[in-house]
């Protein structure tokens, strides 16, 4: 029988889609309100995959993924998403978002979104919220699934999303250090 322990922590991010930086900019202070400060920004990704979001949100469309400086537990996942469908209807304007958030996580081996549509390799973790595995960690990147977003697919988050592993693994080790410490008798 093997013995249940909790999770390994995980690294936190909002994949979150937008048009103008004066929408980014609330919807970034209620991130930062929800789950602290953001040690990672990346650039802003030109959105072209779809034109699925050109009618509520204009063109062109930014992607740009953040993360966040505290580790969590991954079963915060569903109300993670949640709260980010609520700051994107607080910050809709006549009824028409400004912003998209898709939020996720990722460890070591794996990225996670979440979302609130069924399909056949998402699992149900409930509230409603699915959670998707977007990509696999091996030869030194994540690989996407032939379900992943396209533009996860086309490598143009790679270099930002190992830039975040990095993060995480620094965190991860820091972590270890300072329970050894604890646990750890002095002569």
């Amino acid at each position: 029988m093997a013995l249940i322990l909790p999770p390994p922590d995980v690294k936190l991010f909002i994949a979150v889609l937008y048009v103008n930086s004066y929408a980014l900019d609330p919807a970034r202070k209620l991130f930062v309100e929800k789950w602290g400060n953001i040690d990672f920004e990346g650039k802003d990704h030109l959105f072209d995959m779809t034109d699925y979001y050109d009618e509520e949100m204009g063109t062109p469309q930014y992607r740009k993924l953040i993360a966040f400086e505290d580790l969590a537990d991954p079963s915060i996942l569903a109300s993670m998403k949640t709260a980010c469908n609520g700051i994107e209807n607080n910050l809709a304007v006549n009824g028409k978002r400004q912003v998209n958030c898709d939020a996720g996580y990722l460890d070591h081996n794996k990225i996670v979104l979440a979302s609130a549509k069924e399909a056949g390799q998402k699992i149900y973790i409930g509230g409603g919220i699915y959670a998707d595995l977007a990509g696999r960690y091996k030869d030194g990147r994540y690989r996407p699934f032939e379900w992943s977003f396209p533009d996860f697919k086309d490598g143009r988050y790679d270099e930002e999303l190992l830039e975040i592993r990095a993060l995480y693994l620094k965190q991860m080790k820091e972590k270890k250090r300072k329970i050894l410490r604890i646990i750890t008798p002095k002569d």
